[in-house]
Formats: structure tokens, sequence, C-alpha cells
């Protein structure tokens, strides 16, 4: 089993979160630095099963919502891949 974790601890830009994403993931350069290349990522490109997501309530408050779309994309992927022979799961850490 492949892990990986992002961790968001006292994250507080937009380009920093995807920065640790990037980071976290060990994705290429080319990421694309949004919740759809997010997506892309995890659904398609990475090789991971696991994921936790660290610090995610000490972001600050313009990045609620995107972190809350990271939650919805990263449950979406766990029901995407749900019945396969390669099952994804996530967990948030706080």
């Amino acid at each position: 089993m492949y892990q990986a974790t992002i961790d968001l601890t006292d994250c507080k830009y937009l380009m920093e979160l995807h920065e640790r994403i990037k980071t976290g993931l060990n994705l290429e350069e080319g990421y694309g630095r949004n919740m759809d290349a997010f997506w892309d990522e995890i659904n398609r490109n990475i090789k991971c099963d696991f994921i936790t997501v660290k610090g995610s309530k000490t972001v600050s408050k313009d990045l609620k919502g995107t972190v809350e779309k990271m939650h919805k994309i990263l449950e979406r992927n766990k029901q995407s891949w749900a019945h396969s022979d390669c099952p994804f799961d996530y967990e948030f850490v706080d």
C-alpha cells in the first residue's frame, strides 16, 4: 500500500495549499494548482491508495471552502474506486 500525507497546518494562501498538495503527493512540476487538477491527479495519475490530510482545521479562513472541496473530491474518488481491485481511502487528521 502506498500512502501519502498532505500537511496543511497553518496554510494561509491558495498557492501555498497547492504547493503542499504537490509536495505531499510528489507531483510533477506540471501540476495545475487548482481543484480540477487535484481531481485529475488523484483519480488518474498517482499510484496512491491512501491519503492523510493533516491540519485542515488550521488553514486560514479564506481556504476553508477549498478544503471542503478537497474533502468532496477525495470522497468522490473513494466512491469511484470502491468496487475496483485498487480501492482508495483517505482521512483528515487535525
